[in-house]
Protein backbone atom coordinates (compact mmCIF):
# COMPACT_ATOMS: atom_id res chain seq x y z
CA UNK A 1 0.00 0.00 0.00
CA UNK A 2 1.77 3.25 -0.94
CA UNK A 3 1.29 6.24 1.52
CA UNK A 4 0.01 8.80 -1.03
CA UNK A 5 0.75 11.90 1.15
CA UNK A 6 4.91 11.02 1.37
CA UNK A 7 4.28 10.32 -2.85
CA UNK A 8 3.16 13.70 -2.95
CA UNK A 9 5.13 15.41 -1.07
CA UNK A 10 8.30 13.81 -3.19
CA UNK A 11 6.95 14.81 -6.45
CA UNK A 12 6.02 18.34 -4.56
CA UNK A 13 9.74 18.34 -3.90
CA UNK A 14 10.62 17.75 -7.36
CA UNK A 15 8.32 20.01 -8.87
CA UNK A 16 8.03 23.50 -6.97
CA UNK A 17 12.20 23.82 -7.84
CA UNK A 18 11.95 22.88 -11.25
CA UNK A 19 9.12 25.78 -11.94
CA UNK A 20 11.47 27.93 -9.36
CA UNK A 21 14.31 27.67 -11.38
CA UNK A 22 12.73 28.23 -15.50
CA UNK A 23 10.69 30.75 -13.55
CA UNK A 24 14.32 32.66 -12.16
CA UNK A 25 16.09 31.82 -15.11
CA UNK A 26 13.26 33.05 -17.57
CA UNK A 27 12.38 36.52 -15.68
CA UNK A 28 15.74 37.07 -14.58
CA UNK A 29 17.09 37.08 -17.99
CA UNK A 30 14.21 39.12 -19.45
CA UNK A 31 15.11 41.71 -16.32
CA UNK A 32 10.92 41.96 -16.09
CA UNK A 33 7.88 39.97 -14.83
CA UNK A 34 5.94 41.37 -17.72
CA UNK A 35 7.80 38.71 -19.74
CA UNK A 36 3.94 37.33 -20.81
CA UNK A 37 5.68 34.80 -23.01
CA UNK A 38 6.77 33.52 -19.83
CA UNK A 39 3.62 33.31 -17.70
CA UNK A 40 1.51 31.51 -20.87
CA UNK A 41 4.31 29.06 -20.76
CA UNK A 42 4.55 28.21 -16.87
CA UNK A 43 0.61 27.70 -17.18
CA UNK A 44 0.39 25.44 -20.24
CA UNK A 45 3.25 23.34 -19.30
CA UNK A 46 3.14 23.59 -15.32
CA UNK A 47 -0.70 23.51 -14.58
CA UNK A 48 -1.04 20.69 -16.32
CA UNK A 49 1.66 18.80 -15.41
CA UNK A 50 0.19 19.28 -11.46
CA UNK A 51 -2.73 18.06 -12.34
CA UNK A 52 -1.31 14.58 -13.88
CA UNK A 53 0.56 14.37 -11.03
CA UNK A 54 -2.20 14.74 -8.52
CA UNK A 55 -4.51 12.07 -10.90
CA UNK A 56 -1.08 9.67 -10.46
CA UNK A 57 -0.99 9.99 -6.88
CA UNK A 58 -4.19 9.18 -6.74
CA UNK A 59 -4.90 6.59 -9.47
CA UNK A 60 -1.36 4.93 -10.60
CA UNK A 61 1.10 5.71 -7.38
CA UNK A 62 3.59 2.85 -8.98
CA UNK A 63 3.54 4.67 -12.46
CA UNK A 64 4.01 8.25 -10.56
CA UNK A 65 7.42 6.09 -8.20
CA UNK A 66 8.83 4.99 -11.77
CA UNK A 67 8.63 8.91 -13.22
CA UNK A 68 10.35 10.13 -10.01
CA UNK A 69 13.24 7.54 -10.60
CA UNK A 70 15.71 9.88 -12.35
CA UNK A 71 18.69 7.90 -11.13
CA UNK A 72 19.92 7.14 -15.17
CA UNK A 73 22.29 3.69 -15.02
CA UNK A 74 23.26 3.52 -18.78
CA UNK A 75 26.87 5.90 -19.16
CA UNK A 76 25.50 6.62 -22.59
CA UNK A 77 21.80 7.92 -21.56
CA UNK A 78 23.42 10.44 -18.92
CA UNK A 79 25.82 12.14 -21.26
CA UNK A 80 22.61 12.49 -23.53
CA UNK A 81 20.58 13.71 -20.16
CA UNK A 82 23.34 16.33 -19.24
CA UNK A 83 23.71 17.84 -22.67
CA UNK A 84 19.73 17.69 -23.14
CA UNK A 85 20.02 19.86 -19.86
CA UNK A 86 22.56 22.43 -21.12
CA UNK A 87 20.61 22.91 -24.34
CA UNK A 88 16.77 23.66 -22.88
CA UNK A 89 19.05 26.32 -20.38
CA UNK A 90 20.87 27.95 -23.03
CA UNK A 91 17.01 27.98 -24.95
CA UNK A 92 15.70 29.43 -21.79
CA UNK A 93 18.53 31.95 -21.46
CA UNK A 94 18.30 33.32 -25.02
CA UNK A 95 14.39 33.45 -24.86
CA UNK A 96 14.94 35.78 -22.22
CA UNK A 97 17.41 37.94 -23.64
CA UNK A 98 15.74 37.79 -26.09
CA UNK A 99 12.50 39.71 -25.03
CA UNK A 100 14.72 42.04 -22.95
CA UNK A 101 16.87 43.10 -25.91
CA UNK A 102 14.28 42.82 -28.89
CA UNK A 103 16.44 40.45 -31.21
CA UNK A 104 13.85 38.78 -32.87
CA UNK A 105 9.67 39.27 -32.84
CA UNK A 106 7.00 36.03 -33.05
CA UNK A 107 3.73 36.27 -33.85
CA UNK A 108 1.13 36.28 -31.44
CA UNK A 109 -1.00 34.04 -33.63
CA UNK A 110 2.19 31.71 -33.95
CA UNK A 111 2.72 32.11 -30.05
CA UNK A 112 -0.92 31.02 -29.68
CA UNK A 113 -0.45 28.30 -31.96
CA UNK A 114 2.72 26.76 -30.17
CA UNK A 115 0.94 26.72 -27.08
CA UNK A 116 -1.59 24.13 -28.35
CA UNK A 117 1.49 22.19 -29.76
CA UNK A 118 2.96 22.23 -26.33
CA UNK A 119 -0.57 21.34 -24.73
CA UNK A 120 -0.95 18.79 -27.17
CA UNK A 121 2.54 17.22 -26.38
CA UNK A 122 2.16 16.92 -23.59
CA UNK A 123 -1.18 15.41 -23.83
CA UNK A 124 0.50 12.80 -25.86
CA UNK A 125 3.05 12.58 -23.15
CA UNK A 126 0.43 11.20 -20.60
CA UNK A 127 -1.42 9.14 -22.73
CA UNK A 128 1.76 7.29 -23.61
CA UNK A 129 2.31 7.02 -19.63
CA UNK A 130 -1.60 5.61 -19.18
CA UNK A 131 -0.64 3.28 -22.25
CA UNK A 132 2.69 2.13 -20.84
CA UNK A 133 3.41 1.23 -17.10
CA UNK A 134 6.97 0.72 -17.59
CA UNK A 135 7.34 4.22 -18.87
CA UNK A 136 10.25 4.95 -16.70
CA UNK A 137 12.20 8.07 -16.72
CA UNK A 138 15.31 5.90 -17.42
CA UNK A 139 16.63 3.18 -19.37
CA UNK A 140 16.17 -0.59 -17.76
CA UNK A 141 14.30 -3.41 -18.05
CA UNK A 142 11.84 -3.71 -15.23
CA UNK A 143 10.77 -6.65 -13.68
CA UNK A 144 7.81 -8.80 -15.28
CA UNK A 145 8.47 -6.05 -18.21
CA UNK A 146 6.48 -7.29 -21.30
CA UNK A 147 6.43 -5.33 -24.77
CA UNK A 148 3.39 -2.73 -25.26
CA UNK A 149 2.54 -3.04 -29.02
CA UNK A 150 -1.04 -1.34 -28.95
CA UNK A 151 -2.27 2.00 -28.67
CA UNK A 152 0.18 5.08 -29.68
CA UNK A 153 3.03 2.02 -29.76
CA UNK A 154 1.13 0.14 -32.67
CA UNK A 155 1.96 2.95 -34.88
CA UNK A 156 5.78 4.32 -33.58
CA UNK A 157 8.14 2.42 -30.99
CA UNK A 158 8.92 5.46 -29.07
CA UNK A 159 5.76 7.63 -28.88
CA UNK A 160 7.16 9.53 -26.04
CA UNK A 161 10.12 11.19 -27.55
CA UNK A 162 7.36 12.20 -30.57
CA UNK A 163 5.44 14.15 -27.76
CA UNK A 164 9.21 15.35 -26.02
CA UNK A 165 10.54 16.63 -29.51
CA UNK A 166 6.89 18.27 -29.99
CA UNK A 167 7.04 19.75 -26.71
CA UNK A 168 10.73 20.64 -27.10
CA UNK A 169 10.11 22.12 -30.69
CA UNK A 170 7.60 24.85 -30.14
CA UNK A 171 8.68 25.59 -26.69
CA UNK A 172 10.74 28.62 -27.94
CA UNK A 173 8.36 29.85 -30.15
CA UNK A 174 5.44 30.17 -27.19
CA UNK A 175 8.74 31.71 -25.52
CA UNK A 176 8.14 34.66 -28.10
CA UNK A 177 12.20 33.84 -29.51
CA UNK A 178 12.70 32.23 -32.98
CA UNK A 179 16.93 32.76 -31.78
CA UNK A 180 16.28 30.80 -29.19
CA UNK A 181 15.14 27.78 -31.61
CA UNK A 182 18.63 27.19 -32.71
CA UNK A 183 19.76 25.29 -29.75
CA UNK A 184 16.97 23.14 -29.38
CA UNK A 185 17.24 22.01 -33.26
CA UNK A 186 19.60 19.59 -31.63
CA UNK A 187 17.53 18.14 -29.10
CA UNK A 188 16.03 15.30 -31.68
CA UNK A 189 19.60 14.76 -32.64
CA UNK A 190 20.04 13.69 -28.78
CA UNK A 191 17.36 11.50 -28.91
CA UNK A 192 18.24 9.91 -32.13
CA UNK A 193 21.63 8.67 -30.01
CA UNK A 194 19.32 7.85 -26.59
CA UNK A 195 17.30 5.90 -29.09
CA UNK A 196 19.91 4.07 -30.36
CA UNK A 197 20.97 3.06 -26.64
CA UNK A 198 17.83 2.74 -25.51
CA UNK A 199 16.82 0.15 -28.24
CA UNK A 200 20.48 -1.60 -27.97
CA UNK A 201 19.10 -2.43 -24.10
CA UNK A 202 15.61 -3.64 -25.06
CA UNK A 203 17.08 -6.27 -27.61
CA UNK A 204 19.23 -7.96 -25.16
CA UNK A 205 17.06 -7.39 -22.31
CA UNK A 206 13.33 -7.62 -22.93
CA UNK A 207 11.42 -11.11 -25.08
CA UNK A 208 9.72 -10.10 -27.72
CA UNK A 209 11.09 -6.95 -28.82
CA UNK A 210 13.08 -7.97 -31.31
CA UNK A 211 9.79 -9.11 -33.10
CA UNK A 212 8.10 -5.86 -32.24
CA UNK A 213 10.57 -3.91 -33.85
CA UNK A 214 10.12 -5.76 -37.39
CA UNK A 215 6.06 -5.03 -36.47
CA UNK A 216 6.25 -1.61 -36.22
CA UNK A 217 9.17 -0.09 -38.35
CA UNK A 218 8.42 3.79 -37.20
CA UNK A 219 10.87 4.42 -34.04
CA UNK A 220 9.18 8.11 -33.88
CA UNK A 221 7.69 9.92 -36.70
CA UNK A 222 4.80 7.39 -38.24
CA UNK A 223 6.11 7.09 -42.25
CA UNK A 224 9.40 8.57 -41.89
CA UNK A 225 11.90 7.16 -39.47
Amino acid sequence: MYNRTELFAKALARFIPGLLIISAILFGTAGTMKFWNAWLFICVLFIPMLFVMIYLVIRDPELLIKRLNAREKEKTQRKVILFTSLIFLTGFIIAGLDFRLHWSKVPVTLVLISSIMELTGYILFFIVMRQNSYASRVVEIQEKQKVIDTGLYSLVRHPMYFASILMFLFMPLLLGSFYALLPLLIFPLQMILRIKNEEEVLEKGLEGYIEYKKKVKYKVFPFLW
